[in-house]
C-alpha cells in the first residue's frame, strides 16, 4: 500500500450509493473537502434533465468523466456539448441547466466550499423539467 503524504488529511473513496439528491435532481456523491473548496461526483441518469439553478455565492469547475449530455449557461448563445474529457467553469450567480443523453458522470469542484442546499436557487431554464 502506498503511503499517504503527511500534508494529505482527507481520503475518500467514491461510494456506490449517492449521498443525496442535489437541488437540480442529480445524484451527488461527496468526495474530499477542504477549508476553501469541496469536490463531488455528480451523476445524471440517461434521459434526465436537471432543474435549472443559480448559485448565490459559489463558482464551480466541471470535468466530464464519462457520458454525453448538454449544458446551458445563461448568457451563452450556444449549448455546450458535454463529452468525456471536457472541463469548464460555472461562474457564481449564473443560471445553468444540463441534461444527459447517456448516464453522465461529472467531477465538480466548488469554491468556496459548498455551504448547503440553500446555496442553489431555482430559476427558469432552457429545457422543460415537467
Amino acid at each position: 500500500m502506498k503511503e499517504i503524504p503527511s500534508q494529505v488529511n482527507s481520503v475518500k473513496p467514491l461510494e456506490k450509493e449517492y449521498d443525496h439528491l442535489a437541488p437540480d435532481g442529480s445524484e451527488i456523491r461527496l468526495l474530499v473537502r477542504t477549508a476553501t473548496s469541496s469536490t463531488v461526483h455528480c451523476r445524471l441518469r440517461a434521459g434526465g434533465v436537471a432543474k435549472a439553478v443559480r448559485h448565490r455565492t459559489v463558482e464551480e469547475i466541471w470535468y466530464v468523466l464519462s457520458g454525453v449530455g448538454e449544458f446551458w449557461l445563461n448568457g451563452n448563445t450556444e449549448i455546450i456539448n458535454l463529452v468525456e474529457g471536457l472541463s469548464f467553469n460555472v461562474p457564481a450567480r449564473t443560471a445553468f441547466q444540463f441534461r444527459a443523453r447517456t448516464d453522465l458522470d461529472v467531477l465538480i469542484t466548488t469554491t468556496p466550499m459548498w455551504p448547503g442546499s440553500s446555496e442553489a436557487e431555482r430559476v427558469d431554464g432552457y429545457w422543460n423539467t415537467g
